[in-house]
């Protein structure tokens, strides 16, 4: 039902207008006859209605993809001896969808464009005025349950691009047309036809963004075909569905924009009901390929007199040029995808291999030739919009020439081949309102995400006070003192109370040795661990402190005086279970400073942030030892302290996936992208899952959409200028040139940022997946950086052989690289040819560049001299170095430089465990100090260095 309550006329000089209203083809009604007022509007008060049923004739799809079509009418003047003409002004549509999306009444003001008078008049004029039309139904045309399981496909065909020569032919009128069939409810198929192709030559390719048009042949007006507010947008062609949009191709198709081809535009729309859509779904699943048909139709002009023989059986030789594409839906089923857009190759229609490719047993030409093959036109012009009118037959007729079709159809395979010769293609869009997989909500993803964690146990009742935390420091150290008694015991044997005291000389020696033997074996770390608890508990229950310190002088100052304490009461605590233990509880004074800051240290990083890195680097570690059950407990209970922690659901997605979890590693993966929506590594590492799964689909999607990611990110990267550095960043090394080294930039591609995140993780077999796809995606060889994560990871799986070749093929390719020659000198450092790994370190700092992480190059450099050092003078180094040191770390245990040299003459010493915790403290030191913090308060904003510690 509509109702027109104003116009604004095109011509100032308008005095007498009228409305006339179309719907489907057939003429709903005209106003009467409107005089326009001064101000150039005219009220029509004009109302009428048509009947929509879903056995038609104005059905659902109808609806759907046909609008209302307004004409104003003129009344032109006359003179006594004419009589009354009229002429059509303009032209309106309006929109029938929001009737099928929900609503029963909209009002809108439609544009009123002008109806061309000649030829030479401009076929696209602007709109100038409208229509206001008001648009209501009696009752909803969808139920709730159609509207909320119902759905709507649109299919936008573009241009056919490349196209043969021979297609584009001159003579006789001719009518391009394409051609698909959607599943309807039941068995029904409904076609979708695409008519009145425009033959375009060379010259500019068509314009972005541009409106598309009603798939209708009724229109005057040029400009009422566009669809309001629908246009066709483009993009790049590596974000397309479909075919040729490798970056091979891309020089292909901007030459095949703007050559010959033929433009359709326009966009056809059907309703799907519930059932409808069920289908969709099931023939999607069972063949994931749709023919799209195209043909060339002769439109012949009509001839004088009777029609002979000849001309009948013209009539059905014209379809010419039959081909088809093929368009892979898959993608459809794919979560949260709701739209398909790309080009698709055109091949000779064979009947053999659509059935093969498609399972379609029926050509769609074929089935409706009726409707397409008769040319003869009636009375009227033929134009963009001129319909092809359906000839009148006989069923006897039809009859005969239903038997004799194979004989008089002829589809000529010569021409058909022309369109593989030409590289024809396609250019379209499906695309749906809802997805047919709708995509799960995050909240979903992170409630299943926390039911594959197993729970935690609940804390222990809090019953303790400050009292209660000093009494738990006393029983552990007491069982600490009991521990090294029993040690004591079994490197000295028992002492009889009757032999006296041991001489001063006897007792420095069994201190030395007991020392060692704790440090040695690991035991001296260990109950050092069994103390942190304890300690835990002091500073938060008897000194109230759970947050960090202001300045870096009050953080010394507390550490100075709870070490003060913890040595009283420690003392206490010995003498209470005997004075002979006291002797035995010494510890190396070297040493001793650092424990007391250890543990200082981790009273204020006992928070969730530490226990959650802890985890992390625990479970990389069984990674490296291949231990993947364990670490995939491990990645859990850190995704347990924190659910949303993208690396935390990334890695036990990796895990869950290595495992075989695959149900597992969907939603972890799944969740990743939808948490951090512009991670490049979450979707690369989500592409190379579902190829594990041999789910291409969902994995070129997500590739594609990380290949997004990257290229936004580089191109704000470029638009910011860079600040002169003394160094590269931690990443920097795989998205810049080697200084020096006249190579051209290696790519920076999401599969290498990848492979530096997997290595981290010593994810391996996700990595030489990454690799393997770089490799492929590389042209020209890959470079240096390559080989170099390869080195890496071989490293990891000490095969030092397959090592040493990729690092000579990295510095084959680019030897002015300062990261080969660092990994190098890694390499024979472990391989203990120190002399070799000396030229390399010194190499790399040679280099105007530092290496990715210059750390490790001073570090083991440093201890090359040093032992160069020592072996000229081990007697009088070793000891008094040592001694020396540790007086200076008394003093002052926040030079790094000291706690390095400590860690190398524990490691001279053979003393494994004390060096890593110095070095462990070189790492912090170091780190704080370039962040601009405090030692106390780096530990959860620098992951990875200061999670390690």
């Amino acid at each position: 039902m509509c109702l027109f309550s104003g116009q604004k006329t095109l011509k100032s000089d308008v005095s007498v207008t009228s409305v006339c209203v179309e719907y489907n083809g057939v003429i709903l009604g005209e106003s009467s006859r409107t005089e326009v007022l001064p101000n150039g509007t005219a009220d029509y008060n004009f109302t009428t209605s048509f009947e929509c049923s879903p056995d038609g004739p104005n059905s659902l799809d109808d609806i759907a993809q046909t609008p209302m079509l307004l004409t104003v009418i003129e009344m032109l003047q006359k003179d006594k001896k004419q009589k009354e003409r009229t002429a059509p002004l303009g032209q309106a549509v309006v929109d029938l969808l929001p009737l099928l999306q929900g609503q029963h009444s909209f009002q809108v003001t439609a544009p009123l464009y002008a109806v061309p008078t000649s030829p030479s008049e401009n076929l696209h004029p602007e709109a100038k005025g409208g229509l206001e039309v008001t648009v209501s139904t009696k009752e909803p045309l969808l139920s709730a349950t159609q509207l909320s399981n119902g759905n709507f496909l649109s299919i936008t065909l573009e241009a056919a691009y490349s196209i043969p020569e021979a297609f584009a032919a001159t003579g006789p009128l001719q009518n391009y047309m394409a051609c698909l069939q959607v599943p309807a409810t039941g068995e029904k198929e409904l076609p979708l036809l695409f008519k009145n192709g425009i033959l375009k030559l060379a010259g500019e390719k068509e314009p972005l963004p541009r409106p598309k048009k009603w798939p209708l042949a009724n229109i005057m007006a040029p400009g009422a075909l566009s669809i309001p507010n629908s246009f066709i947008v483009g993009g790049p062609y590596e974000d397309e569905d479909g075919e040729l949009n490798k970056g091979e191709d891309r020089e292909f198709r901007i030459q095949a924009e703007s050559m010959k081809r033929v433009v359709w535009d326009m966009e056809s729309r059907c309703y799907l009901d519930p059932a409808a859509v069920v289908i969709l779904q099931k023939r999607i699943a069972e063949c994931q390929y749709w023919p799209v048909e195209v043909c060339r139709i002769s439109v012949a002009l009509p001839s004088k007199g009777k029609t002979s023989k000849a001309d009948k059986g013209d009539e059905e030789k014209q379809i010419s040029f039959h081909g088809v594409a093929y368009v892979n839906m898959m993608p459809l089923l794919c979560p949260g995808v709701k739209q398909i857009r790309g080009a698709f190759r055109v091949c000779a229609y064979q009947d053999s291999k659509v059935f093969e490719k498609s399972k379609s047993q029926h050509s769609i030409f074929r089935d409706l030739r009726r409707q397409l093959s008769v040319t003869r036109v009636g009375s009227g012009t033929l134009g963009m919009g001129a319909p092809l009118i359906r000839a009148a037959a006989s069923k006897t007729q039809k009859e005969d020439k239903l038997k004799s079709t194979n004989k008089r159809v002829r589809f000529r395979e010569a021409h058909c081949n022309q369109y593989v010769e030409a590289g024809t293609f396609l250019v379209m869009e499906i695309k749906l309102d809802k997805a047919l997989v709708p995509r799960r909500l995050r909240e979903e993803l992170t409630e299943q995400v926390k039911q594959m964690i197993p729970p935690r146990p609940p804390l222990p009742p809090r019953t303790s006070g400050a009292q209660k935390a000093v009494e738990d420091y006393h029983h552990h150290v007491t069982s600490i003192a009991a521990a090294i008694l029993n040690e004591c015991h079994e490197l000295f044997g028992k002492q009889p109370p009757d032999q006296g005291t041991t001489d001063h000389q006897t007792l420095e020696e069994q201190k030395r040795q007991l020392n060692f033997e704790l440090n040695s074996s690991g035991k001296y770390f260990a109950l050092k661990e069994q103390l942190k608890y304890a300690v835990v508990k002091i500073v938060r229950e008897k000194y109230l402190k759970t947050t960090a310190f202001e300045s870096q002088e009050k953080f010394q100052a507390f550490l100075s005086e709870l070490y003060v304490y913890l040595m009283d009461q420690m003392h206490i605590a010995l003498n209470q279970v005997g004075r002979n233990l006291e002797y035995n509880f010494t510890v190396d004074p070297g040493l001793d400073n650092a424990s007391s800051e250890s543990n200082g240290t981790f009273a204020f990083k006992t928070d969730t942030a530490i226990v959650f890195f802890c985890w992390l680097d625990y479970g990389a570690f069984c990674l490296l030892l291949e231990e993947t059950t364990k670490a995939h407990e491990c990645f859990q209970q850190a995704l347990s302290l924190d659910p949303s922690h993208i690396q935390s659901l990334l890695l036990c997605g990796i895990t869950a996936a290595m495992l075989q979890h695959d149900e597992e590693a969907t939603v972890l993966f799944e969740d990743a992208c939808c948490l951090e929506p512009s991670s490049v590594v979450a979707w690369t590492l989500s592409g190379l899952f579902y190829e594990l799964q041999d789910n291409n689909i969902q994995a070129e999607m997500a590739f594609r959409e990380a290949k997004k990611l990257l290229q936004a990110q580089l191109a704000k990267e470029r638009s910011i200028p860079e600040a002169p550095t003394l160094g590269l960043t931690r990443t920097s090394f795989l998205a810049a040139p080697s200084p020096g080294s006249g190579l051209g930039q290696p790519p920076c591609t999401i599969f290498m940022k990848t492979v530096e995140f997997l290595i981290k993780v010593n994810a391996v077999q996700f990595v030489h997946k990454a690799l393997a796809h770089e490799l492929l995606s590389l042209q020209g060889g890959p470079f240096s950086e390559y080989y170099l994560a390869l080195a890496q990871t071989y490293l990891l799986k000490e095969e030092l052989s397959k090592c040493e070749e990729c690092l000579c093929e990295a510095v084959r390719i680019d030897c002015m690289n300062p990261n080969v020659w660092a990994q190098k000198g890694h390499l024979c450092y472990l391989k203990k040819d120190f002399g070799e790994a000396k030229e390399c370190y010194e190499r790399t700092m040679g280099f105007m560049e530092d290496a990715e992480d210059m750390r490790f190059v001073y570090l083991r450099l440093g201890s090359i001299y040093l032992e160069e050092k020592l072996v000229r003078s081990q007697q009088e180094c070793c000891c008094y170095t040592e001694d020396a040191l540790s007086e200076a770390n008394a003093l002052n245990n926040t030079n790094a430089e000291v706690w390095a040299y400590l860690s190398l003459i524990c490691l001279r010493g053979g003393r494994h465990m004390e060096a890593e915790q110095c070095y462990k403290y070189v790492i912090k030191v170091c780190v704080c100090a370039a962040a601009g913090g405090s030692t106390g308060q780096c530990g959860a904003g620098h992951w990875p260095e200061c999670a390690t510690l």
